[in-house]
């Protein structure tokens, strides 16, 4: 199945496809691609912070004893604000809900490889954008290998691509896309040396498998196009001819 133009629907669409996606995935390595003492979960992720972080974080709402703080009978309660808004975006609200693949090794839970697939959010802003670079960075540095999967045009953001940025980040060296090939799907290998993976795609081709590695030198090979026709097919219908639409 041909990789499709997600420009064509709003963000709800793509989260949508992107959580299956993911689960194909996860479900896939989990059911005999990855070796034994190897797992994977989809995780959700906040920029700049790793999941064994966000498990440590707590609901804010605590008072110590486990039951939620009961309000002051003096405390000012919150109302409605008598503004109106002059902008809005859904942008972060599906950014905050993005799931990712973390693998982990069995002896002792530790994240040794993270896939993630890139969404519009992660691109939209400055802000987002510039985290998640300096979360891919960080995460190779501290020896996290990494698989990610662009499927969107380079904005003005990433002009030559996701890979381009990540790679400048890590090791400042310029980093141009093919011609005619703008989509990404770059894999990382994070050992003594950092080792780059990459293979440029366009809307209308198939999607090739990546390695996605667990040490240095040793990796499995993600079925990318496969689980990608599956996931495709959790989307409903009446979003599927608008992507297959010439």
């Amino acid at each position: 199945m041909p990789i499709h133009d997600w420009s064509r629907v709003d963000a709800g669409i793509f989260h949508h496809f992107h959580q299956a996606w993911i689960g194909q995935i996860a479900r896939v390595l989990n059911e005999g691609l990855l070796p034994g003492d190897y797992y994977a979960l989809a995780e959700q992720f906040v920029a700049g912070l790793g999941p064994d972080v966000l498990t440590l974080q707590g609901t804010g709402n605590d008072n110590g004893s486990g039951e939620p703080s009961a309000p002051s009978a003096t405390a000012v309660r919150p109302a409605a604000p008598k503004l109106q808004p002059v902008a809005e975006t859904d942008m972060a609200f599906y950014r905050r809900k993005q799931s990712v693949i973390v693998v982990r090794h069995t002896s002792d839970d530790r994240v040794v490889a993270i896939l993630e697939i890139v969404s519009p959010g992660n691109e939209g802003a400055q802000h987002p954008f510039q985290a998640f670079v300096q979360k891919a960075a960080d995460f190779i540095e501290a020896g996290v290998h990494l698989l990610i999967v662009d499927l969107h045009r380079p904005g003005r953001r990433d002009p030559e691509g996701i890979h381009a940025a990540i790679w400048d980040a890590i090791d400042g060296e310029a980093y141009y896309l093919p011609e005619g090939k703008p989509l990404t799907v770059a894999a990382y290998e994070s050992g003594d040396r950092v080792r780059a993976y990459v293979v440029h795609t366009a809307i209308g081709e198939p999607i090739a498998e990546m390695p996605l590695f667990l040490e240095p030198g040793l990796a499995v090979s993600v079925p990318l196009e496969a689980t990608y026709q599956a996931a495709f097919a959790e989307v409903p219908r009446r979003w599927q001819r608008v992507l297959a639409a010439a």
